[in-house]
């Protein structure tokens, strides 16, 4: 039996561990094999407060995990393959079949970038392909960059990176946007930002050189390829939160992210939390994940002290 158990080793999760460790809630973090979450893939974070010169993704998650550690959180390597949020205490199974009761769950098991599954953009995502715009938009300034999608998610991206790159071109699979009207008006209207209709990137170059040179795009009505050079490819076709294990137990919104309530990281089931991007379609930075995790912590503290759960406003 335990008294916390937390699920995910992204920003969330680790701050999470920091403050319940703190808070002698004596935490056991369950992580899968790829620790660390997203910034595991982000080269250079300059946006993370208290690191002036910048630190890489993977070094800033080391920081997290040592700190988690000086306050001895448990760390154990699995999967879980089922929960059971019915009734207390709750049951986690792991990989292992082994089953781990808890008093009380945090749930920090992040969202998923969906990329276009090109190997080539693979091997060249943080060296030029980002789902991340706000995270290394910065890293572009004076480049041309194509975004890929049409939602509103790709004309943000778009947007904002104007504000970095000398010219933006939206490569899109229709010959219409799925935005909403609002943003294709504003997007339309920016100068910097041109769009690239029925096309699909085919391929992204140059891997060998470990560095973004040019997309092939495909003309998805005529089949035509051609090969335009770039410097910067984002990826901007949404994120998947990681929640399916949750399905049919924790309250979600139309997208799968958990749904919180009471300005709190309270689910509808009392004794169950969620931070990070699990329930965060909006901000998704590492920041405001951080910030969750505590705020989590903090919720799981007093849930576990017989503090009533927040009601709904």
């Amino acid at each position: 039996m335990e008294n916390l158990v937390i699920l995910g080793s992204g920003p969330a999760g680790l701050t999470a561990a920091i403050y319940a460790a703190r808070a002698q809630l004596d935490p056991v973090l369950i992580h899968g094999p790829e620790r660390g979450g997203q910034l595991m893939i982000t080269t250079e974070v300059e946006n993370f407060p208290g690191f002036p010169e910048g630190i890489t993704g993977p070094e800033l998650m080391e920081r997290f995990q040592k700190q988690a550690e000086r306050f001895r959180t448990r760390f154990r390597e699995h999967l879980v393959h089922r929960v059971e949020l019915g009734r207390q205490p709750f049951r986690l199974t792991l990989d292992t079949e082994e089953v781990v009761e808890c008093q009380a769950l945090i749930i920090s098991t992040g969202a998923s970038a969906r990329w276009l599954g090109l190997e080539s953009e693979a091997a060249l995502r943080g060296a030029g392909v980002s789902a991340c715009a706000t995270c290394d938009g910065f890293f572009f300034q004076g480049k041309e960059v194509i975004v890929v999608g049409g939602g509103d998610t790709a004309i943000e991206d778009a947007t904002f990176l104007t504000h970095y790159a000398s010219k933006v071109y939206i490569v899109h699979r229709r010959d219409q946007l799925r935005a909403s009207k609002f943003m294709q008006e504003k997007a339309r209207a920016n100068e910097k930002i041109d769009f690239i209709w029925d096309s699909v990137v085919e391929e992204v170059r140059d891997v060998e050189k470990r560095q973004v040179t040019a997309v092939v795009l495909k003309n998805v009505k005529t089949g035509a390829l051609r090969e335009m050079p770039i410097d910067g490819v984002f990826v901007a076709i949404g994120h998947q939160p990681n929640t399916k294990l949750f399905t049919g137990q924790l309250e979600m919104d139309p997208a799968g992210y958990l749904v919180t309530k009471g300005g709190t990281t309270s689910t509808n089931v009392p004794g169950v939390f969620a931070a990070g991007d699990v329930a965060d379609s909006r901000y998704r930075q590492a920041i405001s994940a951080a910030g969750s995790g505590c705020m989590a912590a903090i919720d799981a503290e007093r849930f576990l002290g017989g503090e009533p759960p927040p009601l709904d406003r």
